[in-house]
C-alpha cells in the first residue's frame, strides 16, 4: 500500500492506480474468457446471412404473435404479483433496522437462494412439474421476482427515516405497528416503481421462459426458429419490442409520479 503521505502530495497518483487497477482487471478477464479475434472477423459474414435471412418480416403471423405476446403479458402481471405479495414479508424480515439478526441471515439466505437459481432453471423446473404451457412460466417469474424484489423492498426499508422509527418505539409501538405506521408510508412509493421495474423486466423474461415450453411469445419465437422460419420470428421480435417500448413509456411516467410522491 502507498503512503498517505504520498498520495497527499501527489494527488494525480490516486485515479492513476485505480486506473492501473481497473485496466489490469479487464486484461485478466479478457484472458480468461479466451476471446478468439480471428474468429470473429472470420464469422461475420455467417452473422450477417443470418440476420439477412430475418428479413423482411412475415406479417401473416401478426395476428399470433398479438395472441402470444398477450399471453406473455398476462404471465407476466400474475407472475410479478405473487412475487411482489411474497417478496414483502421477507424484506421486512431481513432489513437490519426491523428485524432481529437471527431472522436478517435466514431471510438474507432465502433471498441469495433464489436470485442464484436462473429463471430458465426455474421455468426448466415448474415446465416437468406442471407441464407445458403458461402456468410454468408463471409460477417461474413469480419465484424469480422474489429473489430481486425482496431485496430492493429491503433497501428501501432500511433507506427510511431513523428518527420516526425511533419516535414510535419511544411511543411502545410494536414491531408490526413500526411497519404499518412508520416504515410502509415511506417505502411504498418506492416499492410501487420497483415493482413496475420489475413488471417490465419480467415480460422480457417470459420471452425467454418460451424457450423451455413455458408458455408466452418466446415458445413461438423458439419454434419459427427451429423451423428456420426466421420471417416469422421476426415478427414475434417486432410486435414484442413495440409492446416492451409502450409499457416502458408508461411506466417511466408512472415512475416518475410515484418519485414525486
Amino acid at each position: 500500500m502507498l503512503n498517505p503521505k504520498i498520495l497527499r502530495r501527489y494527488p494525480w497518483m490516486s485515479p492513476l492506480l485505480i486506473l492501473l487497477i481497473v485496466v489490469v482487471v479487464y486484461a485478466w478477464a479478457l484472458r480468461g474468457i479466451k476471446v478468439d479475434f480471428e474468429l470473429i472477423i472470420s464469422s461475420w459474414p455467417y452473422i450477417t446471412d443470418f440476420v439477412s435471412r430475418l428479413f423482411p418480416p412475415d406479417i401473416t403471423v401478426v395476428d399470433i404473435a398479438i395472441k402470444a405476446l398477450i399471453e406473455t403479458v398476462q404471465m407476466s402481471l400474475w407472475g410479478t404479483t405473487i412475487g411482489a405479495i411474497l417478496s414483502l414479508p421477507i424484506a421486512v424480515a431481513s432489513a437490519s433496522n426491523v428485524a432481529p439478526r437471527w431472522l436478517q441471515w435466514l431471510a438474507n439466505l432465502l433471498q441469495n437462494a433464489v436470485r442464484s437459481v436462473p429463471s430458465i432453471i426455474l421455468g426448466l423446473i415448474f415446465v416437468a412439474a406442471t407441464g407445458l404451457g403458461a402456468p410454468a412460466g408463471t409460477l417461474a417469474l413469480a419465484i424469480y421476482t422474489i429473489g430481486y424484489l425482496a431485496k430492493f423492498y429491503q433497501q428501501a426499508i432500511e433507506a427510511v427515516n431513523a428518527k420516526s422509527l425511533e419516535s414510535l418505539q419511544v411511543m411502545g409501538a410494536s414491531r408490526f405497528q413500526i411497519v404499518q405506521y412508520g416504515i410502509l408510508p415511506q417505502v411504498l412509493p418506492l416499492g410501487l416503481g420497483y415493482t413496475l421495474w420489475m413488471f417490465e423486466y419480467n415480460i422480457r423474461a417470459a420471452s425467454v421462459l418460451g424457450v423451455v415450453g413455458a408458455g408466452g411469445i418466446g415458445f413461438q419465437l423458439k419454434s419459427y426458429i427451429d423451423g428456420f422460419e426466421y420471417n416469422k420470428a421476426t415478427t414475434m421480435m417486432l410486435v414484442l419490442l413495440v409492446v416492451v417500448t409502450v409499457i416502458d413509456a408508461f411506466s417511466s411516467k408512472l415512475r416518475q409520479r410515484l418519485d414525486s410522491m
